[in-house]
């Protein structure tokens, strides 16, 4: 994975993929389309124009390989405390930045888990970033099942709805339904000094880029892993 120069801003990818998947064993190194997981991001942040630099952050050394064979940079292991289930993947995307030297403006966060994202993805969410003057960005796809259908479940089995309309009922026209949009886990940019304050990609004033549902999948688990495969068969 080469190094690329952008005038503006020193973009520091971060792919995080640790070893230890529990809804999928191995997750990150299962073939997908003839090459494990954690490949597609390298892919994608190869192709991007917006990142100086990318790591490939794990605990694994099967993960590390797969990883190096892809053509990606591994210059350091994860340690084992941020790679456990309780482990904050700010605190991983952190620990990234001190390892690499803080020298850099803006810090991407590619999740291994989302095949189909592009590099294209990687430098819109960046360039809106920077366009915006917003303090983070990420990527979002439209809602599969809108929230305003959500109900409450009670032990005894009654049901309440979650968002209820002036009446106390269930919104039933989608018409009257406004459009929502959910994170799609493929990338997260923010601005280094604002993410080390902030603690979250998340805070007043975030913006989105709008990904289309079919590349939106975040894989966790076995009919997650199934869903990828078809999508790349079709």
């Amino acid at each position: 994975m080469n190094s690329k120069s952008n005038p503006s801003a020193r973009v520091l990818g971060v792919i995080a993929a640790r070893g230890g998947s529990k809804g999928l064993r191995r997750k990150n190194v299962l073939p997908l389309g003839g090459k494990p997981l954690v490949a597609w991001s390298v892919a994608a942040a190869d192709d991007s124009k917006m990142l100086t630099d990318c790591v490939v952050s794990t605990d694994s050394e099967e993960i590390a390989a797969a990883a190096k064979a892809a053509g990606g940079n591994v210059p350091f292991k994860r340690p084992d405390e941020l790679a456990s289930d309780s482990a904050s993947i700010i605190d991983v995307v952190l620990h990234a930045l001190n390892e690499m030297g803080d020298d850099y403006d803006i810090v991407v966060l590619l999740q291994a888990a989302s095949p189909y994202r592009t590099g294209a993805d990687i430098d819109d969410c960046v360039t809106h970033l920077q366009t915006t003057g917003a303090p983070s960005c990420i990527t979002v796809c439209k809602s599969c099942k809108s929230p305003y259908w959500m109900l409450l479940r009670k032990d005894d089995g009654e049901l309440n709805p979650l968002f209820p309309d002036e009446t106390g009922q269930i919104v039933s026209r989608r018409q009257e339904l406004a459009q929502t949009y959910q994170p799609n886990g493929a990338v997260y940019a923010a601005k280094v000094d604002w993410l080390r304050k902030q603690g979250n990609f998340y805070g007043t004033g975030m913006q989105s880029v709008l990904m289309p549902v079919e590349r939106s999948v975040d894989i966790d688990t076995e009919l997650d892993f199934s869903v990828a495969q078809a999508q790349y068969e079709m």
